[in-house]
């Protein structure tokens, strides 16, 4: 059976998820790597059950785990969203102590300033020009690099290993040990200079971070840095590119928004809403029975959130497949729900609503070099991912 989650074009993702979720809120499905789950496409139900005591991350339910050496295991695992209470809410308050909304708020400068910089290189490049690399890659690495402390010579590895990450269940078990090796490698060694010699970055802040006489243990400042890189950028990535897809494939929408730019932050959420940057949650486990949409999950049985149905069920939002910036609540799942729920969402919005604004103020007849292609998007199981998209200025 062929599955949304494989499917290069959005069309066609959108639509399975559709005829998935006709089937009902919470289903068994094996997934196309093979493992058996409980696949939940209800908005109520994801919720609902993201907040469940009794469901929680599993050390078990990562790609090539099995291959892995527990060193690399202990150093790219010791995170927040790898970890259940008590070890995430400890986790979780000694990285708010650092990644603070002061540190976020004094950002929009910078953004500002590198999205500025971005837009005058397409402006000079040739035409068309890839929207992905020319713009939405570069903005979000640059930011989450300075942020963290990352020198920018290495910022092309990072997104090569990255790329690697969050797309793990189509990559070799081979290659993602050695992608892994390589950014772990460059971390502890950035860690060290880091402890040697502070600077204002978010790296020397979680180095400082202090609960009473608590503080992040090496592996988990190195899984720290490891899931922010790989998180804080290429969830942005997505956000920005298909963002500007569904602009562009609505320009009765897009007009508003230039003509009424104070709608940016509600059309960021409905844009997070209508084509999200992930197409599922990382997986979790049932640790308890769950009864639930007249399904009964089995303890230890895998859960995944597709959150694209869930963000386009209808029992919670009317005309649910159409875009529409003005609606007064776009309330989605894009961002998770729970304990778990993305740290780093006010970063994400910020650079989404600097991202639209200046491109569409820079470049007001923006629009699709290939309007009748449906651009290709990365298969896999999290990423909603669009590879490229050309556009002329």
């Amino acid at each position: 059976m062929r599955q949304p989650f494989t499917e290069t074009s959005g069309i066609a993702r959108h639509w399975g998820f559709e005829d998935l979720a006709a089937n009902g809120p919470v289903q068994r499905l094996t997934l196309f790597t093979g493992v058996p789950v409980c696949l939940v496409t209800g908005y109520a139900e994801t919720r609902e059950l993201l907040a469940h005591p009794d469901v929680v991350r599993s050390p078990l339910d990562g790609p090539h785990r099995d291959t892995m050496m527990d060193d690399l295991i202990n150093r790219t695992e010791r995170h927040m969203l790898g970890a259940n209470p008590p070890d995430h809410t400890r986790l979780r308050k000694l990285v708010t102590a650092a990644f603070t909304r002061r540190r976020i708020d004094a950002l929009e400068p910078r953004i500002r300033e590198i999205a500025a910089g971005l837009l005058d290189e397409m402006a000079s490049a040739g035409d068309p020009v890839d929207l992905v690399n020319a713009y939405s890659y570069p903005l979000p690495i640059t930011v989450i690099c300075e942020l963290i402390g990352i020198p920018a010579v290495r910022r092309e590895d990072f997104r090569q290993w990255s790329s690697v990450f969050v797309n793990a269940s189509m990559h070799t078990a081979e290659e993602y040990i050695e992608a892994t090796t390589l950014m772990l490698d460059f971390v502890h060694e950035l860690i060290t200079q880091k402890q040697a010699a502070p600077t204002d970055d978010l790296l020397s802040g979680l180095i400082a971070a202090r609960d009473g006489g608590d503080r992040l243990s090496e592996d988990e400042l190195t899984s720290m840095i490891f899931l922010l890189l790989a998180a804080g950028h290429e969830t942005t990535v997505s956000l920005i590119t298909n963002g500007v897809h569904a602009l562009l494939r609505h320009p009765d929408q897009l007009e508003l928004l230039k003509a009424e730019p104070y709608r940016l932050p509600a059309a960021v959420e409905e844009l997070l809403r209508y084509d999200g940057p992930l197409q599922a949650a990382i997986p979790y486990i049932s640790q308890a029975p769950i009864e639930i949409a007249g399904t009964r999950i089995e303890a230890g049985e895998v859960i995944v959130f597709a959150l694209l149905p869930a963000n386009r069920d209808p029992r919670k939002v009317e005309r649910p497949d159409e875009l529409d910036i003005t609606r007064p609540d776009s309330a989605h799942l894009a961002f998770g729900h729970g304990i778990h729920h993305c740290l780093g969402a006010p970063l994400a919005r910020l650079e989404g609503r600097i991202a639209l604004g200046m491109l569409f103020e820079r470049f007001p007849g923006l629009r699709l070099a290939e309007p009748d292609r449906d651009p290709l998007r990365t298969p896999g199981l999290l990423m909603n991912a669009i590879r490229e998209l050309p556009v002329h200025l």
